[in-house]
């Protein structure tokens, strides 16, 4: 469950590098947030979906989201502009008593909203999550031709840990390897956000 210290700090206003403000909250086991990230899924594109994880734009992938919130096996942070979410981080942790120190992060931006400090404020709140949660490390994969993510998780202070060959099967089912990037939130502070 995300603890009190960390419910107390959201909802925050933020700043785009083009001035406009955006919001960031904690994503609600509600019916509202699970409609609003399927709104969201269905506006990105075939690339940005090949790519996913899971497919949240699948009712059923979201929902399963909304009970790993309700459990603590997730906690995510929406971005939100104009009462549209424009993007999202989350932390996924695993209740395996031996990696419970580290965290997964998934992040995505709307295609309008890259390249405009969005991103970089979503991971910078995850850092501090992750921290509040406990966790020494997060981490984040990548496919080797995913070339503007893996150079956005380097700028941020990811480093390759591990690449597995042919390890993930996309949305079309071509296999393809992935990189695994860690960060050693150990070192970040607040004020590195």
């Amino acid at each position: 469950m995300v603890p009190a210290e960390v419910k107390q700090q959201y909802p925050k206003t933020f700043q785009l590098t083009n001035g406009r403000p955006f919001g960031i909250r904690l994503m609600e086991p509600t019916e509202a947030d699970r409609n609003a990230i399927l709104a969201f899924a269905r506006r990105l594109n075939e690339n940005d979906l090949l790519y996913l994880r899971t497919d949240i734009t699948d009712p059923a992938v979201v929902s399963q989201w909304v009970q790993n919130l309700e459990t603590g096996q997730t906690t995510s942070l929406i971005a939100e502009m104009d009462s549209e979410v424009a993007g999202y981080a989350s932390v996924h942790t695993e209740p395996a008593r031996w990696t419970r120190c580290v965290g997964e992060l998934r992040i995505n931006a709307g295609q309008r909203f890259r390249g405009i400090g969005l991103g970089r404020a979503l991971v910078a709140e995850a850092f501090s999550l992750g921290k509040a949660l406990g966790l020494r490390k997060l981490y984040g994969m990548v496919t080797p031709d995913q070339h503007g993510a893996r150079t956005a998780f380097q700028r941020l202070g990811f480093r390759v840990e591990a690449a597995l060959h042919e390890w993930v099967q996309d949305r079309t089912g071509r296999l393809r390897d992935i990189l695994v990037m860690t960060y050693e939130l150990d070192g970040f502070t607040d004020q590195d956000s």
